[in-house]
């Protein structure tokens, strides 16, 4: 059963989706997108298989997006996914890739729907939010 998760460990978001993952039993190929970016197939693969257009996988939050004119609307896909490539912080993350399909998991839970193996025990998120219980079943 193989996962990966494009991860970048500054975000909490990815922290909690990574520590879902574990939480899950399954040790994932962890890919710090930042330092080590997909290529422009594989980032137009995930994208498309996540259900997403372009510039719904674009981050603004805490990157070049104002400063590149990127929520110009006029931008072509293509010109999107090279300032993505080029600067990869744009990709919004965590992306986790597994059998069951590809998911941006903002918020990390959503990561639950494609994961091979059930929870294995409890799991709060870094905010103190409990997202599983103690019988490793879903809240809410």
């Amino acid at each position: 059963m193989s996962v990966t998760i494009y991860h970048n460990p500054n975000c909490g978001t990815s922290r909690n989706t990574l520590a879902l993952i574990r939480n899950a039993g399954i040790e994932p190929d962890v890919i710090e997108y930042v330092t080590n970016p997909p290529g422009r197939e594989r980032l137009q693969d995930m994208i498309a298989k996540a259900g997403l257009t372009v510039r719904g996988a674009l981050r603004e939050k805490g990157t070049p997006y104002a400063e590149l004119g990127l929520g110009d609307p006029n931008l072509t896909d293509e010109q999107l996914l090279d300032a993505m490539l080029e600067h990869p912080i744009l990709i919004n993350r965590p992306f986790v890739v597994t059998s069951l399909g590809v998911r941006l998991c903002r918020p990390s839970e959503v990561v639950l729907d494609i994961l091979p193996s059930p929870q294995k025990g409890p799991f709060t998120k870094e905010d103190g939010e409990v997202v599983i219980d103690e019988q490793g079943r879903r809240v809410k």
